[in-house]
């Protein structure tokens, strides 16, 4: 989030003639920045990059200061992405296939990393463990995935779901191995890593956006103002290519279909998280 946020911000400063400042709040699974967001006065000169987790799954895990639909603005989405599972290259497994077998023969201790609680990773990984009725040992992090990769990196941990821009690199390096991606497609930077659904875990699917919002009642001259500067940023082909090495793909929304969006995905990963039940801890 921090990263691309970043790229956005000196882009907008460029567009508005406003310098446009990143503020790392991390903590909480997005909750802590959310917050600030909610209480601040809807000017435009707060806004919330986030991913959709920390709107659409957190509340359901924890108690959170805000109503994730009525409490925000609905701006645009930055980028929807697959995530990638990479593991350590001492895990005896490549595949979905593999590591569902795997799993069965050690319940209970293979782990995987974080963000923490209730971020979409954490929900990746409950999600394959309750498809693939296995148990999985999560292991959560807080302020960010950072050291989680380290860790991933180290062996403390044996595998990872997360952003591609973050775990290919050190796949790349061979310090890691991919075992597939969780949409329903192949990322077509990394083609030859399948899915996982089609390496093991038919039906399996799931996948995460980043978002721009402002605090609810944000005027609507001003939120067409940062919608359209965005649209004009991700037409950019240095954006393109940006984003497409980061595994990200920006899918172009109106305010209210985002808004819509945002709405469907609160409700559905509410369903989701009821499935998977006592997965999630």
């Amino acid at each position: 989030m921090d990263i691309n946020a970043r790229s956005i911000a000196q882009k907008l400063t460029d567009l508005l003639g406003q310098q446009v400042i990143v503020d790392i709040r991390a903590g909480a699974t997005g909750v802590i920045a959310a917050e600030i967001v909610v209480k601040s006065a809807p000017d435009g000169y707060t806004l919330l990059s986030t991913p959709g987790s920390a709107l659409t799954a957190t509340p359901y895990l924890q108690k959170v200061p805000f109503d994730s639909v009525k409490d925000f603005t609905a701006i645009s989405p930055l980028g929807d992405f697959s995530f990638l599972l990479a593991g350590h290259p001492a895990l005896p497994a490549k595949n979905a296939r593999e590591l569902i077998a795997l799993a069965k023969t050690r319940p209970g201790t293979v782990s995987y990393g974080s963000n923490g609680v209730g971020s979409a990773y954490h929900i990746a990984g409950a999600l394959f463990a309750s498809m693939a009725h296995i148990q999985l040992l999560h292991v959560p992090y807080r302020g960010g995935g950072a050291t989680a990769i380290t860790d991933l990196v180290s062996g403390r941990v044996d595998m990872m779901w997360n952003n591609p821009a973050f775990l290919l690199p050190q796949v790349q390096a061979g310090k890691l191995k991919a075992l597939g991606v969780t949409g329903a497609r192949r990322i077509p930077t990394i083609k030859d890593v399948p899915t996982l659904a089609e390496s093991g875990l038919p039906g399996y699917e799931i996948s995460g956006w980043q978002g721009l919002l402002g605090p609810a009642h944000l005027p609507k001259d001003i939120v067409i103002r940062l919608h359209d500067a965005l649209q004009k940023i991700f037409a950019q082909p240095d954006m393109k290519s940006l984003w497409e090495s980061r595994g990200m793909a920006f899918v172009p929304q109106t305010p209210d279909q985002f808004t819509n969006r945002l709405r469907h995905d609160f409700e559905t990963y509410g369903k989701l998280i009821k499935q998977v039940g006592d997965k999630i801890d």
